[in-house]
């Protein structure tokens, strides 16, 4: 079962259609929006500030979603995977981006709409990643932009395989 934990008297709000992993911990002040998904040993933990996920995020296998105390929540829009064993921090995500295995955003980035954080990218603090492009490296630049087939094909694919995916441990 997993552990979904109220704190400071303020609960997780899970939609009944959401996928929680059996060993997932969800903590404090978050906010999940329809048809997320939350992995095995993924830890999503709105214990010093807010975290708040739109519809159809998927948290994969061993990734962490936190924030910083007071100062820097965590928002995630529509659409969104945060790969595998990928940090979330403190950090603002649009809609329609993929957050590649094992990358890190650090706080106070915001990561615009339609943009691939590419695998062991390092998005250091105050970077804002433009729309359509891909950033990649440590610390992360952008290194290309994104054409539409690269949108449907890698971002929504992986988006609706997970909605698919929870679907099977129903």
């Amino acid at each position: 079962m997993p552990i979904i934990k109220p704190l400071n008297g303020i609960s997780p709000q899970i939609p009944d259609d959401c996928f929680i992993a059996e060993n997932a911990t969800i903590v404090g002040e978050v906010t999940m929006g329809n048809q997320c998904s939350v992995w095995f040993n993924a830890v999503i933990r709105g214990d010093v500030h807010f975290i708040k996920m739109g519809n159809k995020v998927n948290v994969q296998d061993g990734a962490v979603i936190h924030a910083t105390y007071k100062t820097s929540p965590t928002t995630i829009g529509n659409n969104v995977s945060i790969g595998h064993n990928a940090l979330v921090h403190g950090c603002t995500i649009h809609d329609n981006v993929l957050v590649g295995m094992g990358s890190i955003i650090m706080d106070d980035c915001v990561v615009e709409s339609n943009s691939i954080i590419a695998a062991g990218a390092v998005v250091t603090k105050n970077t804002r990643v433009e729309s359509g492009s891909i950033y990649a490296g440590i610390p992360a630049k952008k290194v290309k932009d994104i054409n539409q087939e690269l949108i449907s094909g890698e971002i929504n694919r992986i988006a609706d395989n997970y909605v698919k995916y929870a679907s099977w441990y129903e």
